[in-house]
């Protein structure tokens, strides 16, 4: 077959969607019974923290996309996760019924019950699953999701409890003390879950915690998790621990002596008894999987896939990867980790591979090369698209001027060389929060702000605006920052249009012919 697509969870049902649609040849592998396995038991204590805003007050569905970050793309109505859920942070079991839902409704080719336990590449690749069923394809594209837990070097962490495991009864917790490794939302989400009951809760990790109301990254600690900040702070019995722990001992009895050095008073070191130690500390890709003749280079501590900007493996030929697994991309900077994210990278790798393997071209409009043409079609886009909205720094527009015509392609991996984007110079057109955006206090009142009036000054702007590269080889881009907006809405004809059109007037002047 054509690709075969190795995991039915959100990523590999929206991959195979698209193949769908195409009438391409293709196969979704899943080691589980139904979709979704991940979610069946994580978030452990059961609520998501991506979004279900079903009141928006428009009729747009592009941006009502928005403000949904759990469902997949397609063209029916009945299948947005809006309408499987009441809730603003909803039940995961609704994330399963849905994805269940989806993959019947679109009628996708999944074989369930199919766990891989090998991936080889005599000459196209061969895959084999527990049954000892193969399948041969020209293409693999892993959708399997983060399936290990990232355990961290510590000696003695073996004889813990880990985020997997760990009873989610706060009864079982009452009057005793807890150290909870980790410091983002499953940490948090684990320390919340005990305060009702535990006489002590400490979170512990050697960085600080991070607020994803302050750097615009939904995988730090989020406002849903972070009541047990309030604990700490008013000096509740529990506390944030600022330090690398050294060593865990479990004692005879069964509860633990932990050492921790801490970063905030010259690395004292201290022993600190305990009842449970339960080990938050995210997940990592599995790649035992695959023989040596195509196992993939890994990245970011050995806990990703090491990715080319088409989504493909740096060193192994045609296996792509999709989902949360494909967060190198923007590691702890955007959203590519999570559903509302990768739906649209997937879209993106899905173009890749009708591209390279079907002579499909990226799907483009024809423009005037006009400057006004030019900036009426970017304005357009910007107060509309949920996909650059959500891949923001990650997908681009592009916009390819060729004589008195211009190509305008939608959402391109950014860094994506050679076709679609052409040598001869081009316009990138995506959504970016400003420099050093998260190092800034938003709700601080003395932090200096860019009047939305103060074109000449958008560059300086910290809130996600919209930022057109002209990119001439052998030449840096020449950058144009249209000034953010408290409503997102990019339209003024003297602050956001006119300052556009006119950098395009200046620009395409400078495009070789």
């Amino acid at each position: 077959m054509d690709h075969l697509v190795i995991g039915a969870g959100p990523a590999g049902l929206q991959l195979g969607h698209f193949l769908q649609e195409q009438g391409r040849d293709y196969l979704i592998l899943e080691a589980g019974p139904a979709p979704g396995q991940f979610f069946r038991t994580y978030p452990r204590h059961r609520t998501l923290i991506s979004i279900n805003k079903r009141h928006t007050g428009w009729d747009d569905p592009e941006l009502n996309l928005r403000m949904d970050w759990n469902s997949l793309l397609s063209d029916d109505p009945g299948l947005l996760f809006t309408r499987y859920s009441d809730r603003y942070w909803p039940h995961a079991d609704d994330l399963v019924r849905y994805l269940a839902d989806f993959a019947r409704v679109r009628g996708l080719r999944v074989a369930y019950d199919s766990r891989v336990v090998r991936v080889e590449r005599p000459g196209d690749f061969l895959v084999t699953d527990q049954a000892g069923r193969t399948y041969q394809a020209k293409q693999v594209v892993v959708a399997t999701g983060l399936t290990q837990q990232n355990i961290p070097p510590i000696p003695g962490i073996e004889t813990a409890e880990t985020y997997g495991t760990a009873s989610v009864d706060p009864a079982d917790y009452t009057n005793q003390r807890v150290l909870i490794l980790g410091k983002a939302n499953s940490a948090f989400e684990t320390a919340d879950n005990l305060i009702e009951t535990a006489a002590v809760i400490h979170v512990a990790g050697p960085h600080s915690v991070r607020l994803a109301w302050r750097t615009h990254f939904v995988g730090h600690l989020r406002a849903f998790n972070n009541n047990f900040l309030d604990t700490y702070q008013l000096k509740l019995q529990n506390a944030i621990l600022d330090g690398d722990v050294k060593r865990i001992e479990r004692r005879p009895d069964g509860t633990y002596l932990v050492t921790v050095s801490f970063a905030r008073v010259n690395e004292v070191t201290k022993d600190i008894p305990y009842d449970h130690v339960i080990v938050c500390t995210g997940f990592r890709f599995d790649p035992s999987i695959f023989g040596d003749d195509c196992r993939p280079e890994l990245a970011i501590n050995d806990r990703f896939p090491a990715l080319t900007p088409a989504y493909e493996s740096v060193n192994v030929p045609g296996l792509y990867f999709a989902g949360t697994i494909t967060q190198s991309r923007d590691f702890k900077q955007g959203t590519t980790g999570f559903i509302h994210g990768f739906r649209y990278a997937v879209r993106a790798l899905h173009r890749v591979l009708e591209q390279r393997h079907h002579g499909v071209p990226w799907p483009a409009r024809e423009l005037p090369a006009d400057p006004a043409a030019l900036a009426a079609a970017v304005i357009e886009r910007v107060n509309r698209t949920s996909a650059l909205w959500q891949q923001f720094g990650v997908l681009a527009d592009v916009i390819v001027v060729d004589g008195g015509s211009a190509r305008y392609l939608e959402e391109v991996p950014h860094d994506l060389q050679g076709p679609p984007v052409g040598d001869r110079g081009h316009f990138t057109i995506t959504l970016e929060y400003g420099p050093r955006h998260d190092q800034i206090d938003p709700f601080d009142i003395e932090v200096g702000r860019i009047s939305q009036s103060d074109a000449a000054r958008a560059h300086e702007g910290h809130y996600l605006h919209p930022v057109v590269r002209h990119h001439v080889p052998g030449h840096e881009p020449v950058v144009h920052h249209i000034t953010e907006n408290l409503e997102n809405e990019w339209n003024s004809p003297e602050i956001h249009v006119e300052p556009l059109c006119a950098f395009f007037a200046r620009r395409t002047a400078h495009v070789p012919a």
